[in-house]
């Protein structure tokens, strides 16, 4: 299979079961709302060394936000619950809560809830006040429905006071079953080329609702493999895939391969990732690229595979 004279090679990318939280960040203009957004995503790239992958979904006009300025939706993923609880009160707690003129509600409609808003409330010395805000609450964001009025008993909020005002924060956050690690390298014939097929890449993927891509700027110069010479380390650079090692290793690359940089993708469900991987293929299949593949492990890391084939066929 080709698209624009480039080879789409027959392999899979293998993902693993995570679990996903939504933040809904607003504040008084779209500016602080991606400041607090961008602060709370940061050190968020992988979950080997961060605790959490995390990114920026989509920016919300103000008519769909929970309180009606304009906001910022930020999906996290973690390993399990009790890591999402940790993460999601530092997240919450030092860098939304710290940014001026913003709120914090929650995106996700979850059976599991934790309470981070029930728990930073303490931060307010004992001048907190909660209040029930009864339905209707809109009916979406983000392209999905927001958590809370299954059984029509509203949703409960705190306000913390602050030295500039109040921060108001929702007591509970839904957790849901999510896929992490989605795939797919970029082999180009120079790293400028390569870089400006990944920045088209994501910024076709970008458009896709429910998934981020953790990266920095959505894109992975050192991928890696789950094995190293070093006994202390749990992964080390994926030696297959660095043009400067063709030679002495065992190499993937083919010849005219000079660039390789990884895309990776979390999502909450397999649709929205293959959807992102389709528009992120297709969109770096430019001059100059050779060949798009995928990482995997033979199939021993995760439970999900996404074929490349089959999802752009």
């Amino acid at each position: 299979m080709r698209i624009n004279g480039v080879e789409i090679e027959d392999t899979f990318a293998e993902a693993f079961k995570m679990r996903a939280a939504r933040l809904i960040i607003t504040a008084i203009n779209e500016r602080w709302a991606l400041t607090a957004a961008q602060v709370a995503t940061g050190f968020a790239t992988s979950v080997i060394a961060c605790g959490c992958e995390a990114g920026i979904e989509e920016v919300i006009p103000a008519d769909e936000t929970p309180d009606g300025r304009p906001g910022v939706s930020v999906l996290v993923f973690t390993m399990g619950s009790k890591g999402m609880e940790d993460q999601l009160m530092r997240r919450v707690g030092q860098c939304v809560m710290t940014c001026p003129t913003t709120a914090c509600f929650n995106g996700l409609e979850s059976e599991e809830k934790l309470k981070i808003g029930g728990t930073l409330r303490y931060f307010g010395d004992g001048f907190q006040i909660s209040k029930l805000l009864p339905p209707p609450f809109p009916p979406k964001l983000g392209g999905l429905r927001v958590a809370g009025d299954r059984g029509g008993a509203g949703r409960r909020f705190w306000r913390i006071p602050v030295m500039e005002g109040e921060f108001l924060v929702e007591e509970s956050f839904g957790v849901t079953k999510a896929i992490g690690g989605g795939n797919f390298l970029i082999l180009g014939e120079s790293p400028d080329v390569t870089l400006e097929a990944s920045e088209r890449a994501v910024e076709a993927m970008e458009k896709v609702k429910g998934v981020v891509m953790p990266f920095p700027g959505g894109i992975v110069r050192s991928g890696s493999k789950t094995t190293s010479q070093y006994k202390f380390l749990r992964a080390s650079t994926n030696t297959a895939y660095c043009p400067t090692l063709r030679r002495q290793t065992e190499s993937a690359l083919p010849e005219g391969v000079n660039s390789v940089l990884e895309i990776v993708i979390d999502g909450l469900d397999e649709a929205s990732i293959e959807q992102a991987m389709r528009v992120g293929i297709q969109a770096a299949c430019i001059p100059g690229i050779v060949r798009i593949s995928a990482g995997n492990y033979g199939g021993t890391l995760g439970q999900f595979q996404f074929h490349l084939r089959r999802i752009l066929e």
